[in-house]
């Protein structure tokens, strides 16, 4: 019987690879309809197991076939190693090979022929793949979106080759951004999130009734709603083969952050909303609490100053009465530590917290000594080491300058050493410069985005009803939008670090 193998990839549908016309030749060739026909349409050449390639060889075993027919020796395999295994199978049982586009001999001649063909087309592949690669890229850095990631909330302009705003998508992703970081939100947590939306029968970007909560949060951490897109993230390469080849595929490996590109996008949400929400993620674990008989006011933002456990709040007996407080020790099954048993009052540490928060939420001023407070931390105490380390290194090339000025006459003075040491003191105050501009960047993007935006959110529910008016669960709410932890370090001693 005749057989014709058939195969194009999905690159090369893209490019108007038919599989249609390499069929017609292959009959026309084979002198006869009456063929089987093997197809493997959207299959790469690069691997063997493709499900008619395969079947084709187990009917070859079988005696079903005395000729096979291709249009290229290329279409059974990009890989010339790949192309020997099919042909000396096909050599071992006898079955005759023909291409359409080459004249094929089972002689040295033919053979040789062939495998300078498969080294060739193999190389082609490369090729085409280093080009597609390089392409993408120089087009990333022309400002272009390469490929559609099929985001939510905006729609691939092909013409243009960029995302643009889908109005009615980008209004969710800030109703979901709104949700997550307005403490008066009354829907809990990324869960509740997902729940409501689920519930108002809000579609998916592929149309599905149901939102999960791994989509939301993704949704809250991509960067990309502010208007900053990253391409060439991820090392790709070999992906797709692997895919075809029926293993698993991991997401691709990241490059190193100086090889991405940075393309601007039109943004839904403001970059301080983002930062202000990366800040609620990244306390969001031991922000979760269950519901309690007795509300704690700092449930979830104390911890202790001794050994670093949190505290959680119980209740005691004292007086046989009643008594809150907050305790350092883990009694459920499994706790790394046990903590080390310190506790505190839980009125005495409410209304100490409450009352630095009421203090800084009425005060203008004292907002403005609470950033000035902020900048008390290592980022801070790092910048003034390295003005110091500039200062001496001027200092120290300054000296050296004067001395060569004073000494150029003096034979015991080596210059070059001198100089030597005066390129180093330079290329220390360079890197030193550097280092300070990161720094200063990001001290102001901590202070700028994330503190600012907390306090803000802070006094506008503040403002709402001030003092008493407020319940528990509104103060409580407004103490976790400004505040990241409450340390103990003794009865007397507390520390409060705020966003």
């Amino acid at each position: 019987m005749i057989a014709i193998y058939a195969r194009v990839s999905t690159e090369e549908q893209l490019k108007g690879y038919s599989i249609e016309g390499q069929i017609e030749d292959c009959i026309k060739l084979a002198g006869t309809d009456n063929v089987i026909q093997y197809i493997d349409d959207g299959y790469t050449g690069e691997i063997l197991n493709r499900p008619n390639l395969t079947k084709m060889l187990e009917d070859v075993e079988k005696g079903l076939i005395e000729k096979l027919i291709c249009y290229d020796p290329d279409r059974l395999s990009r890989k010339l190693l790949n192309q020997l295994l099919i042909t000396e199978k096909l050599d071992k049982h006898q079955v005759k090979l023909l291409f359409v586009k080459s004249d094929y001999k089972n002689d040295p001649e033919g053979n040789l022929y062939f495998q300078v063909r498969g080294a060739f087309s193999e190389f082609d592949k490369a090729k085409i793949k280093h080009n597609t690669m390089t392409g993408r890229y120089r087009k990333a850095k022309r400002g272009k979106v390469v490929k559609n990631g099929n985001m939510y909330g905006y729609d691939y302009d092909r013409t243009t080759e960029t995302y643009t705003i889908n109005e009615k998508e980008a209004g969710i992703i800030k109703m979901i951004f709104d949700y997550y970081t307005d403490a008066n939100s009354p829907f809990k947590g990324i869960n509740g999130i997902a729940v409501h939306l689920t519930e108002i029968g809000i579609p998916t970007k592929k149309g599905k009734k149901t939102w999960h909560r791994q989509v939301v949060r993704q949704m809250l951490m991509n960067e990309s709603y502010t208007g900053i897109y990253y391409q060439n993230r991820y090392d790709t390469e070999g992906d797709y083969v692997k895919k075809q080849a029926g293993e698993r595929v991991e997401h691709g490996k990241l490059r190193p952050k100086e090889e991405w590109v940075v393309t601007e996008i039109p943004p839904i949400i403001t970059t301080e909303q983002f930062e202000y929400a990366q800040a609620l993620l990244s306390e969001a674990k031991r922000r979760s609490t269950s519901v309690d008989r007795h509300p704690y006011l700092l449930s979830g933002l104390v911890r202790c100053g001794r050994c670093g456990e949190t505290m959680n709040g119980r209740k005691t007996k004292s007086h046989g009465k009643d008594f809150y407080i907050y305790q350092c020790r883990k009694s459920y099954a499994g706790a790394k530590s046990k903590g080390c048993g310190r506790q505190m009052s839980e009125n005495k540490l409410n209304g100490f917290v409450w009352g630095e928060a009421v203090e800084l939420l009425d005060n203008v001023q004292k907002i403005n000594e609470h950033h000035v407070v902020q900048k008390k931390s290592y980022i801070f105490d790092e910048i003034e080491h390295l003005k110091k380390q500039i200062g001496i290194a001027k200092n120290g090339r300054n000296r050296l300058l004067r001395l060569i000025t004073i000494s150029e006459s003096d034979e015991d003075i080596d210059l070059q050493e001198i100089k030597e040491k005066m390129k180093e003191l330079r290329v220390n105050e360079i890197s030193f410069k550097e280092k300070l501009e990161v720094l200063l960047k990001e001290a102001e993007e901590e202070n700028n985005k994330k503190s600012i935006y907390a306090l803000e959110e802070a006094i506008k529910h503040y403002l709402k009803a001030p003092g008493s008016h407020l319940d528990i669960y509104k103060r409580q709410n407004i103490l976790r939008l400004i505040i990241r932890e409450v340390e103990v370090i003794d009865s007397e001693t507390v520390h409060i670090r705020t966003f």
